[in-house]
């Protein structure tokens, strides 16, 4: 009988008993998929416990694999200066990425961010999973589609149905909307302006949503 081999995924790395600590610290010695062997170090979530929110991004940037937290670079500016014109207070949020690595291409002594595969995604979900079944959000936020389509699955798009408030095995409700960095890479002035304003308004919406839940 023929052996089948066995593939790799964050699975294997999960520790015992799950909560936001020890997911971190088992986290920290991830060897899932290949990308930890380029990384400075895992990039876990950060956030209280009793979030009503789990913001998802897509994998970190240079500023966030050397710092080690999500949302610290140009894009995690961006998604601050949203909040707050959303009203939604970051320190009251869970903030994650869909892949805890970063993936990137070298240009002469910049690392450039890159898209994580299919197969990257899917070797990840399992901190996800476990970061959101410890959580329990009454909201889920997926930045990108990266973030969406690993809760939702590969043929999930934005462009059809960014801002609406979805049923979801993972949450009562999920919302998915820009990732800060496409606003910052649109190359027009105009685009940016205008996918900033959607994306405030995603934002209030997920925001109006909580305080009928509340």
């Amino acid at each position: 009988m023929r052996s089948v081999s066995h593939k790799r995924s964050a699975a294997d790395f999960l520790p015992p008993n799950l909560d936001l600590k020890s997911l971190r610290d088992a986290a920290a010695h991830c060897q899932g998929c290949d990308l930890f062997k380029n990384a400075t170090q895992t990039v876990f979530g950060e956030g209280p416990r009793n979030a009503q929110v789990i913001l998802v991004g897509e994998v970190p940037g240079d500023q966030e694999d050397l710092q080690g937290r999500p949302f610290v670079g140009p894009a995690g500016r961006l998604l601050d200066e949203s909040l707050a014109a959303a009203s939604l207070d970051r320190g009251k949020v869970y903030m994650t990425n869909a892949v805890k690595h970063l993936k990137f291409e070298q240009r002469g002594k910049r690392r450039l961010h890159k898209h994580p595969a299919r197969t990257e995604v899917v070797a990840c979900r399992a901190w996800l999973e476990s970061e959101i079944a410890v959580i329990q959000p009454q909201l889920i936020v997926c930045l990108g589609a990266t973030a969406a389509q690993s809760l939702l699955g590969p043929k999930f798009r934005i462009t059809a149905s960014r801002g609406e408030l979805l049923e979801s095995p993972w949450a009562p409700a999920l919302m998915a909307t820009y990732h800060p960095s496409a606003i910052l890479r649109a190359p027009e002035k105009a685009d940016r302006d205008r996918m900033r304003e959607e994306f405030i308004a995603d934002l209030r919406r997920a925001v109006a949503h909580l305080g009928k839940v509340a």
